[in-house]
């Protein structure tokens, strides 16, 4: 079953190279990871969408994951209501169009 996570980042003013260069040169090849991509979605917004085998491929490469954010976590902007510098929502594949 193929699992897919999305984070949305708001980055600071002056700070997209930073954050894209967090992401190249392997930086983000996380074990399990079968495919992800960043996409701008407005000013100074963004979105990474990640493919898993599974849901324990996604969940055990999570501290490999928090270990990359730590690296740029300085250049995202707060996404509000409590939610911290990204808004992650993941979940199993239900209808392949």
């Amino acid at each position: 079953m193929q699992v897919y996570n999305v984070v949305r980042f708001k980055v600071k003013q002056g700070e997209e190279a930073a954050f894209l260069d967090a992401h190249r040169g392997g930086k983000a090849k996380w074990p399990g990871l079968e495919h992800g991509v960043i996409i701008k979605t407005g000013e100074q917004a963004f979105c990474l969408i990640g493919t898993w085998a599974s849901q324990e491929a996604m969940v055990a490469a999570r501290p490999a994951m928090i270990k990359t954010l730590d690296s740029f976590r300085s250049v995202l902007e707060e996404q509000g209501h409590g939610r911290g510098v990204t808004d992650a929502v993941s979940g199993a594949v239900v209808l392949d169009l």
